[in-house]
């Protein structure tokens, strides 16, 4: 494991912000459309990325962890998220669903393998990808590692993660009557999947409030106000992400992906993890890394979750920039 402790000054930065070449819808079921698009160079070298959440969508900024002038670099918005329609839908949404998406993508555009690229539930979607598809993997570049385990739901929704941010805490528990904490997720489950629209959109802001309050080393008012000001974002990301969560993510069992980390045995990879992500702790990082003797661990000692973090975005850029010659 490096535990990353350059100066500021060695540290990469971001590529130019390119516009994608190509995009469009992909329906993948009766009911799901897909927005992706692609974007660098077309005869590059394959790649995917995989947002966070459930329900986060893709932002402009992910192409900026490549050379664009090396890699063919795709985004998607996963189903409910983002462009993706129908908007924030739960139906025929899980895990494995999203897994034959991608399948269902990479065949479409003739892709043969690619590097995945994914962070925080991205991690987790990459992983069960990568676990099930293996041949198509080049190489995995994680960030935040999320295993969708119940201690960490625990951690972080439950109890855990409150003790530090008390504060941001106390917002998340508001919508919640009191005789229903005992099972903060369920409760929020029932109203956000409920019929009363005022207070589904009550939840979703306060749900998405208490993750972007913690997403960073330092709080960022700007990612806040994302989630408290854009009702569109703040819907899909609360509702698929709490649907996702009261059904253990859709495996067969807890720990299943570090489980069958064995699967990874010929997959190169980078982990890049914030020593402080209060979201998704570093214990998960280090399990997997164990688990998986064949990747690297770079332990970024002043980052929380974010992957706007500085040392974060470095080692990302680093990692896809290991793996052009792939």
């Amino acid at each position: 494991m490096a535990e990353t402790t350059g100066a500021i000054e060695q540290r990469r930065t971001l590529y130019p912000l390119v516009e994608p070449y190509d995009s469009g819808f992909l329906k993948v079921s009766d009911i799901h459309n897909l927005y992706y698009e692609q974007c660098g160079n077309p005869n590059g070298k394959p790649a995917v990325v995989l947002h966070g959440g459930p329900g986060g969508g893709c932002d402009p900024w992910y192409r900026q962890f490549f050379d664009p002038s090396v890699y063919r670099v795709v985004l998607f918005d996963q189903r409910g998220a983002g462009k993706s329609t129908p908007h924030a839908n739960l139906e025929d949404n899980t895990t494995w669903h999203l897994v034959e998406d991608i399948e269902t993508i990479r065949k479409h555009l003739g892709i043969e393998k690619w590097v995945v690229f994914g962070g925080s539930w991205g991690s987790t979607l990459s992983l069960a990808y990568a676990e099930t598809y293996p041949e198509r993997v080049k190489a995995l570049v994680l960030r935040g590692i999320f295993m969708l385990r119940r201690k960490e739901l625990i951690w972080f929704y439950q109890e855990g993660a409150s003790f530090l941010f008390p504060d941001q805490w106390d917002k998340y528990l508001e919508p919640i009557p009191e005789a229903e904490r005992g099972d903060l997720m369920f409760a929020y489950h029932r109203r956000l999947t409920g019929t009363n629209e005022e207070e589904k959109l009550k939840c979703a802001r306060a749900w998405s409030c208490w993750e972007m309050a913690t997403s960073r080393l330092y709080v960022d008012p700007a990612y806040i106000a994302r989630a408290a000001e854009d009702d569109h974002f703040a819907i899909a990301f609360a509702r698929i992400e709490c649907h996702y969560f009261v059904n253990a993510g859709f495996f067969k069992k807890d720990g299943q992906l570090l489980e069958d980390a064995h699967k990874l045995k010929n997959i190169p990879g980078v982990i890049v993890q914030g020593r402080y992500d209060v979201v998704c702790p570093a214990m998960s990082a280090w399990d997997l890394h164990k688990a998986w003797p064949q990747s690297e661990l770079h332990m970024i000692p002043d980052a929380g979750h974010s992957a706007k973090e500085p040392g974060i975005i470095s080692e990302l850029v680093k990692a896809t920039d290991k793996f052009r010659d792939l």
